[in-house]
C-alpha cells in the first residue's frame, strides 16, 4: 500500500520529521516500508502552460501548432500531437533543456518545419502508470485545473512533490490498509494524537430512505452488516484535482466524482464501498444471498462471469447486480447521467470473499479488504463521510436514514497482562508509567491495579485479544533495539545420541569406510517394486492421490530402490558401484489402519571394489566380499548374539544358488545375495550382490560392555591347518567347531585357503586355517598351545571326517 506522506499529515503534525526517518521507524516497529519514493525524482523544468491559440499544421493531418504562454513575456511555440489539445487549456509543459520520464531531455527543435520549443505532455511522459491515468486522457494529454497558474511547476499541483512510502502491509496488521490506521500506528510510534475532521452529515429531513429502498439477508453469516443510502439529484463530473491526485498516488485510477469518492473513503477507512445508479437497479428491494449456479454477472471489467452457489452476490430481488465485496456489475454502472446513487457499506463473510476472487482470478481493492479484516465499528462512519463528500462534489441531495441489516455487536475487547510478565518475556524493566505511557500512545484504554493491566481494546484493532498481543504490542512500541541482549535461563540439557542414532552413525561410518556411498531413494514407488524382495508377508500401502502411477506406494523394501540406482550408474558407463541405504520400509496388515515402520539397512555391489592399477589387478565382487562387509560391520556392534549365514532358496528375486539367510541368535534380520538373473535382466544390470536387514533387532539386541585394555606384553603363537572335508560342510561350521574346541587362549581363526579342483576328489573341498594363540598374562607354552591345538584337530576328525592335510 501507497501511503502519502502529504496526507499522512492532515491527521498528524510532523514537523521536524522525514519520509525517511519516517520510514525507519515504522520498519523498526513492525510494519515495513518497502521504499520512499517521490515522483518528481528525476524530472526537471516542467511547468503549468496556457494554450492561448491551436492551429493545425499546415504540412500534417494530426499535429497542432500551440502558442503556449508559459509565464514569460513572450509566447512560446509548441508543436503537439495529442488528439484533444484545444485553445484555452491548462497543460503540462516540458521546456527545452528538461528532463521527462526514462531520463529523456527535451530539446529544441523542428516538427515538418514548423518550430517547437519544448512538449506538451501526457501523464504518463511524467512517469505515471498507464492504469491510474483518468481514461479520459489515456490517448491525449492531461489538461490541469482552470486556477492553475502558467510558468509554475506542476509537480504540487499534481502531488509530484510529495513522498509515497510503500508498506508491505502483514495479514495480521490489516487496520493499517488506511490512511487512518497508519495515522493511529504513527502516532503511537511519535506520541502523537492524531486529528480527524468532523464529518456533518446534511441530510434531506423531507425524505425517507424507506421509500426508496429496502435491504435483507438472507444469511447474517455471509453478511453480518449491509446497509444503504441514498443520494438524490447527483450531477456526474470530474472529481477535483486533489482527489484525483491521492487516488493516482495510491495506484487508482479516477473514474468521476461518485466513484472516485468511494475509493477515497475506501483508502481512508479501509472501508470498500459500491455505489449503484439507483435507477438502472429496477427494484426498490436489495437482497445479500448466495448464487445461484449458473447465474451469469457482467462485471465492471467488461467480462461475464459465470457464477456458483459459492458466491455472495447482491441482487435486485431477482438477478444478480454485483458480486458482493469483490466488483459491482456492469448494468449498475455510475455513469455521466446517473441522476441517482445507492451507497452501499457492508461486512461480508472473509473466507467466502476469498474464495469468490480467487475462483474468478478477480482481484480487487476491496476484496484484499475484505479478505484480511475490516473496522465493524466505522462502516456506517465511513459510508456517511462518502455521502457527504458525494454529495458536496456532485450537489445532490441526501435522503435522511440509512437503510440497515445488522448482526453486528461491536464493543471494545478486554485484554489483561501483569507487569512482570512483561518484564519477564522481554528481559527488561520496564515501569508501571512507562506501560501506562505506551498503551496511551496506541489510543487504548487501560487501568492498573498492583500491576495487572486492564486494556481496553477498540475494534479498529482487531488483530489484538490475548496476552501475547499486548505483549508484541509494548515490545514494538517500546522499541526492539532497546530490548537487552540476554541469553535465554534454561535447565542445561546435556546432549548425546541415544542407541539407535549412535548404531546408525556408527553403520554409515564403517560402510563408507569400507568403499561404499550413501544413496537416497525414493520412499514412493511402483506397486510391483514394492512388493519385491519381501523379508515379511505385508499388504502394500497405496496413495489415494498419487502424482504418478510411478511413485503411487510405499515401499518395502530398500532393494528395488538401490538397483534402480545401479541402472541409473551402469547407463552412464559407471559399472562399478557400491552403494548403501539407511532407510524406513512401510509393512500394513488388512487390520492396520496406519502402515508399519521399520529401520531397514541396505547395500548393493556390482563391478569391482578396485581399480586395476601396476600394483592389483582388479577383480569382480562376489558374494564373499559383501558377505565379510557385514561381518565385519557386526563385528563393531559388539552383540552377544552370534550372527549366522543359512543357505536359502526361497527368496524371491534373489539367485537360488546363492543367497543366504542372516540370523542374530535364533532371529531371522535378513538376507544376501546374488540378484536373480532374471530379476537384474528386468533392471537391466549387471551380475550384482545384495543384502538387506531390519536394523530393530541389531539396535535392541544385548551387546558385550566395551573394556579398554593395553597392549599384550607377551608374543602369542599360530598354528596353520589344512583340511579336506565335504563341500556341503560351511566354513560357518568349521570355525565354530574350533573355536568351541580351541581352548582359552585361542584368540582368532582366519581362512586363508579356499580350493576345489582336479587335484582333490569330487565333492570335496579343502580349506585352510590360521589359529592365533595369546595368553595376556604370561608367555605361552609350546605344550599348552600343541594340546589345544590337537583338540581342535580331533574334533574336526570326528566331527566333520576331515582329513588333515
Amino acid at each position: 500500500m501507497n501511503v502519502s506522506y502529504q496526507w499522512l499529515s492532515e491527521y498528524l503534525d510532523l514537523t521536524g520529521i522525514s519520509p525517511e526517518d519516517l520510514a525507519d521507524r515504522m520498519s523498526r516497529t513492525g510494519i515495513e516500508v518497502e521504499d520512499v519514493f517521490i515522483p518528481e525524482t528525476g524530472l526537471k523544468k516542467i511547468v503549468v502552460g496556457h494554450a492561448v491559440k491551436v492551429e493545425d499544421h499546415p504540412d500534417s493531418d494530426h499535429l497542432h501548432v500551440c502558442q503556449v504562454d508559459i509565464g514569460e513575456d513572450e509566447l512560446s511555440q509548441i508543436v503537439c500531437g495529442a488528439p484533444n489539445i484545444t485553445a484555452g487549456q491548462k497543460i503540462i509543459v516540458a521546456l527545452p533543456g528538461s528532463r521527462i520520464t526514462g531520463n529523456t531531455k527535451i530539446k529544441k527543435g523542428k516538427m515538418r518545419g514548423q518550430v517547437s520549443n519544448g512538449m506538451i505532455c501526457s501523464l504518463s511522459e511524467l512517469g505515471f502508470s498507464e492504469k491510474v491515468v483518468p481514461k479520459k486522457y489515456a490517448d491525449g494529454i492531461y489538461v490541469l485545473p482552470d486556477d492553475a497558474v502558467p510558468g509554475e511547476s506542476v509537480f504540487s499541483y499534481l502531488a509530484m512533490d510529495d513522498a509515497l512510502l510503500d508498506l508491505s502491509i502483514t495479514p495480521n496488521r490489516a487496520d493499517a490498509l488506511s490512511m487512518r490506521g497508519v495515522a493511529y500506528e504513527v502516532g503511537a510510534i511519535y506520541d502523537l494524537k492524531p486529528e480527524f475532521k468532523t464529518i456533518s452529515l446534511d441530510e434531506n429531513k423531507s425524505e425517507k430512505i424507506a421509500d426508496y429502498i429496502e435491504v435483507a439477508v438472507e444469511d447474517k453469516n455471509d453478511t453480518p452488516f449491509y446497509s444503504m443510502r441514498m443520494i438524490k439529484d447527483a450531477t456526474i463530473a470530474e472529481s477535483p484535482m486533489w482527489l484525483q491526485t491521492k487516488l493516482m498516488n495510491a495506484g487508482i485510477r479516477p473514474l468521476n466524482n461518485v466513484v472516485d469518492s468511494t475509493n477515497y473513503i475506501l483508502l481512508e477507512y479501509g472501508q470498500p464501498l459500491h455505489a449503484f445508479d439507483y435507477d438502472r437497479l429496477e427494484s426498490k428491494k436489495i437482497v445479500v444471498k448466495r448464487a445461484r449456479s449458473g447465474e451469469e454477472l457482467d462485471t465492471l471489467d467488461g467480462e461475464t462471469r459465470q457464477l456458483t452457489n459459492e458466491m455472495i452476490v447482491v441482487t435486485n430481488g431477482e438477478k444478480p447486480v454485483a458480486l458482493a465485496g469483490v466488483m459491482g456489475g456492469l448494468g449498475t454502472e455510475i455513469q455521466d447521467n446517473t441522476v441517482n446513487i445507492a451507497l452501499e457499506a457492508a461486512l461480508f463473510e472473509p473466507v467466502a470473499i476469498r474464495k469468490t476472487a480467487k475462483e474468478l482470478n478477480l482481484r480487487s481493492e476491496s476484496s484484499s479488504r475484505y479478505e484480511k479484516g475490516i473496522n465493524q465499528d466505522s462502516i456506517l462512519t465511513a459510508s456517511a463521510h462518502a455521502a457527504a463528500l458525494i454529495k458536496e462534489l456532485t450537489g445532490g441531495t441526501i435522503v435522511s436514514g440509512v437503510a440497515v441489516v445488522s448482526d453486528l455487536d461491536v464493543k471494545n475487547k478486554l485484554v489483561s497482562i501483569t507487569l512482570e510478565k512483561l518484564n519477564r518475556s522481554l528481559g527488561t524493566k520496564i515501569k508501571t508509567d512507562e506501560v501506562l505511557s505506551i498503551f496511551s500512545r496506541l489510543g487504548f484504554d487501560v487501568t492498573e491495579d498492583n500491576g495487572l493491566f486492564n486494556v481496553s481494546i477498540p475494534p479498529r484493532r482487531w488483530d489484538i485479544s490475548i496476552e501475547a498481543d499486548l505483549l508484541e504490542e509494548v515490545a514494538r512500541i517500546y522499541g526492539y533495539d532497546n530490548l537487552p541482549s540476554t541469553l535465554p535461563i534454561i535447565e542445561s540439557t546435556p546432549g548425546k545420541l541415544d542407541d539407535k542414532q549412535r548404531i546408525i552413525r556408527h553403520t554409515r561410518h564403517y560402510l563408507e569406510g569400507a568403499g561404499l556411498s550413501q544413496a537416497i531413494s525414493y520412499v514412493l514407488t511402483t506397486p510391483q517394486k514394492a512388493g519385491q524382495f519381501l523379508m515379511r508377508e505385508s499388504d502394500v500401502t497405496q496413495l489415494d492421490l498419487p502424482m504418478s502411477e510411478d511413485r503411487s506406494t510405499l515401499r518395502m523394501n530398500l532393494i528395488s530402490g538401490l538397483l534402480d540406482d545401479v541402472h541409473y550408474n551402469s547407463a552412464r558407463k559407471n559399472v562399478d558401484v557400491a552403494l548403501y541405504e539407511i532407510g524406513r520400509v512401510f509393512y500394513k496388515n488388512d487390520d492396520s489402519i496406519l502402515p508399519i515402520e521399520e529401520e531397514h539397512l541396505a547395500g548393493v555391489l556390482t563391478g569391482s571394489l578396485i581399480e586395476s592399477n601396476w600394483q592389483e589387478k582388479a577383480e569382480k565382487v562376489d558374494f564373499f566380499d559383501l558377505k565379510g562387509i557385514l561381518e565385519g560391520l557386526f563385528e563393531t556392534y559388539g552383540l552377544t548374539e552370534p550372527l549366522t549365514f543359512v543357505a536359502d532358496k526361497e527368496q524371491e528375486g534373489m539367485h537360488p544358488g546363492r543367497t543366504a539367510a542372516i540370523y542374530l541368535g535364533e532371529q531371522s534380520i535378513g538376507f544376501i545375495g546374488q540378484i536373480h538373473p532374471l530379476t537384474a535382466k528386468e533392471y537391466d544390470i549387471k551380475e550384482t550382490y545384495i543384502f538387506e536387514l531390519n536394523l530393530h533387532p541389531i539396535i535392541e539386541g544385548e551387546k558385550h560392555p566395551t573394556i579398554y585394555a593395553g597392549i599384550p606384553k607377551y608374543p602369542g603363537m599360530t598354528r596353520d591347518v589344512a583340511l579336506l572335508v565335504d563341500e556341503t560342510i560351511t566354513n560357518q561350521q568349521l570355525t565354530e567347531l574350533i573355536y568351541e574346541k580351541g581352548g582359552k587362549y585361542l584368540r582368532q581363526v582366519r581362512l586363508f585357503d579356499l580350493y576345489q579342483g582336479n587335484k582333490i576328489n569330487e565333492g570335496k573341498k579343502s580349506l585352510a586355517y590360521t589359529l592365533s594363540y595369546l595368553n595376556p598374562k604370561d608367555t605361552l607354552v609350546e605344550e599348552e598351545v600343541t594340546k589345544a591345538f590337537e583338540k581342535v584337530i580331533n574334533a574336526l576328525t570326528e566331527q566333520f571326517n576331515a582329513v588333515i592335510r
